[in-house]
């Protein structure tokens, strides 16, 4: 395993390596992650996990600051999981190249987080671009839970390079919450309410699949009763198509999105 920090010394050590799997992370490792890097190491001879707490990617500088880190956990959990490379840059060295362009969002898609979180996936895809230009790899691997980063990714980026963006499943709890870095945060009273509304939305989806031209009506009725239910600030509870994230759903496979926050800290998920 090599732990890298400089992009020379990383070019150096992944030349030649056409068979590269790249699973981008913020560290605050857990079993999501794990699963990310099993299935690049079963797909690429080799992987590389980048561990970069992306600024420009915070619209809130509370929650930046407050975002887990445990730098020295993560690296000792790569290492057990026999990672190739681990890519551990400051903020210095990623952005030290100015020449490379801005990724500017349509108003059609400033939607979900989007519209919520004012530059955030700007900056995901900023910083997405500059390691995917670097590093080159063959496939980058991406979880499902945050499906709208997932999406817009794979939309902008995987014509620009000859690299596959691809969806990794959400992994739950036994109780049936999604791992998240944010739920260190969390008390466990607070974990008990992500898995109960979680299963209500699993629930929900189910109820939606079999009455469609009634989605709009179900989802603002379960909106007010998870409020009413956990007092949480729900910024979203939506239903859109995962072929365009567009709001029509009929004759389409769909999703139900949510973003809302607990004790201050914001979650989201989808089914």
């Amino acid at each position: 395993m090599k732990l890298i920090r400089k992009i020379n010394d990383l070019n150096k050590a992944i030349k030649n390596n056409f068979s590269l799997g790249f699973v981008p992370t913020m560290g605050g490792l857990h079993n999501g992650h794990k699963s990310l890097i099993k299935l690049s190491k079963r797909k690429c001879k080799k992987t590389l996990v980048s561990i970069f707490i992306n600024p420009k990617q915070f619209n809130n500088k509370l929650d930046y600051k407050n975002y887990p880190r445990n730098f020295d956990k993560d690296i000792q959990i790569l290492k057990k999981l026999n990672v190739d490379f681990i890519y551990l840059p400051s903020e210095k060295e990623v952005f030290k190249d100015k020449k490379i362009p801005k990724t500017k969002l349509i108003i059609s898609q400033k939607i979900l987080c989007a519209k919520y979180r004012k530059g955030h996936f700007e900056g995901v895809l900023d910083v997405m671009n500059r390691f995917i230009k670097i590093i080159k790899p063959k496939y980058v691997f991406m979880g499902e839970k945050d499906y709208q980063q997932f999406f817009l990714v794979k939309s902008f980026l995987e014509p620009k390079y000859n690299t596959k963006i691809i969806p990794c499943k959400t992994i739950r709890n036994n109780k049936g919450s999604a791992l998240s870095t944010r739920n260190f945060l969390l008390n466990k009273s607070d974990m008990k309410k992500t898995a109960i509304i979680a299963n209500n939305l699993k629930n929900l989806k189910k109820k939606i699949s079999k009455n469609k031209s009634n989605s709009y009506k179900l989802i603002q009725s379960h909106k007010k009763k998870l409020i009413d239910k956990f007092e949480i600030k729900i910024e979203y509870l939506e239903v859109r198509n995962i072929v365009n994230l567009g709001l029509n759903i009929k004759n389409k496979d769909f999703k139900i999105f949510i973003a809302y926050y607990i004790d201050n800290v914001r979650l989201i998920d989808n089914f």
